[in-house]
């Protein structure tokens, strides 16, 4: 799986190289994001600007990062969401507990409110 994160004032980007991201990737995904949130960070936006296409394992997963985020204390956003993802989330309602933006500027913005 491609997978990098960088960090800025705080908050730390975690971006998907991934056309798609589907049930086969998720180990990887959910282990880096679920190790970043036990390790102290509080602040995490995933990059999903490349990603095209999204499963329903995904958006589990995308769920079960949110709630363990919410039980610590810290916030997981989406970013760069493109149109066909957006609506997969919406379908499912996961877009009610965790907040999508269209670029990462805007999510970043977001943590300061």
């Amino acid at each position: 799986m491609n997978l990098s994160t960088d960090r800025t004032g705080g908050i730390v980007i975690v971006r998907v190289d991934e056309a798609k991201l589907v049930h086969p990737l998720l180990p990887t995904f959910a282990g880096s994001v679920s190790d970043l949130l036990s390790g102290g960070d509080r602040r995490v936006i995933i990059d999903l600007s490349r990603v095209v296409y999204l499963d329903s394992a995904c958006i589990g997963c995308l769920m079960d990062l949110y709630r363990q985020a919410d039980k610590l204390g810290a916030k997981v956003k989406l970013s760069g969401v493109q149109r066909r993802v957006e609506t997969m989330l919406t379908m499912t309602g996961a877009h009610h507990f965790i907040e999508l933006h269209p670029d990462e500027s805007s999510a970043i913005r977001s943590f300061e409110d």
